[in-house]
């Protein structure tokens, strides 16, 4: 393995665009977003495995990543293994937790027929990513984003139509709820639903049956659920946030733009930037895994 890069979080940071042209950069990194298409500085170079699109943390400093390329299991020193099981399928959308993996997508080349094409639906596994099945949407549905709360509760963005999906019974059965154009959603342990929009972030309380806007949020792209507070994101000016007590808080910076973004049961912050994977305990950041795949 390579050796590590330790440095303090207040001597990270990305380029940022003079005070004028911020609107501007924020609309189009929304508009990108929006459509489903990276959003790159144009300095990374891409890991072996391609874009990382989910992060889900499976307790004990293991981790489930849904990349371009299939499933993939992360340990909490950069030790990664897949694609797990042979699942090759393009997980654009990942949630879950140590019980349940629910994913969406396309098929890979060698992806069970059941599973769907041209598009995955949601799938679900109860073994860590090793088995795979249809839930629903099958062959139907892209989701680019997905979450699932505590009580098994799913929402997502699909790519046929505005309104939020909502699944209450873990995928069995689904109602529309509000439309929404949002670049990703996250549902916390009190139940209080975040959507990242143009608008800025926003809360539903009613399960996705509506939507207000939070006062005075910052301008986030990718957002977590905290298992210490409320939430956590990313903005785009690269600045990491945290809601905790109806208060936002900085608490670092990244480099380029964030792929996924987790905060695992014990605390750590995991996060895909240009850098490649990175752990931040604390005040420190670690890259576990390089943007070159060398380790």
């Amino acid at each position: 393995m390579q050796g590590t890069n330790v440095f303090a979080l207040d001597t990270l940071g990305i380029m940022i665009p003079s005070k004028p042209k911020m609107q501007l950069v924020t609309l189009a990194i929304f508009s990108l977003l929006l459509s489903g298409c990276a959003v790159s500085t144009g300095q990374n170079q891409e890991m072996a495995f391609g874009h990382v699109h989910g992060i889900v943390d499976l307790g004990n400093g293991k981790m489930l990543m849904g990349t371009h390329a299939g499933i993939y299991y992360l340990t909490s020193s950069g030790e990664i293994a897949g694609p797990i099981g042979g699942n090759d399928f393009d997980a654009m959308g990942i949630t879950g937790n140590s019980r349940v993996q629910y994913a969406s997508g396309h098929p890979g080349p060698n992806t069970p027929s059941e599973l769907g094409s041209p598009n995955l639906g949601v799938v679900q596994s109860v073994n860590a990513g090793k088995a795979w099945s249809p839930v629903a949407f099958t062959g139907l549905e892209d989701f680019h984003v997905l979450t699932v709360g505590i009580k098994n509760e799913i929402y997502g963005l699909g790519s046929s139509s505005t309104f939020l999906r909502v699944s209450l019974d873990g995928g069995n059965t689904w109602a529309n709820g509000a439309p929404i154009e949002a670049v990703d959603l996250a549902v916390t342990p009190s139940g209080s639903l975040f959507a990242a929009t143009p608008e800025g972030v926003k809360v539903s309380q009613d399960n996705g049956l509506s939507f207000k806007v939070l006062a005075g949020s910052p301008a986030l792209y990718n957002l977590a659920p905290s298992p210490n507070g409320e939430l956590i994101g990313v903005d785009v000016k690269g600045t990491l946030w945290r809601l905790a007590n109806s208060s936002w808080e900085k608490f670092g910076t990244v480099n380029g733009t964030v792929e996924a973004l987790l905060e695992t049961e014990s605390g750590e912050v995991v996060l895909v930037d240009d850098r490649g994977i990175v752990m931040i305990k604390g005040k420190e950041a670690k890259v576990i895994y390089s943007t070159s795949g060398a380790h």
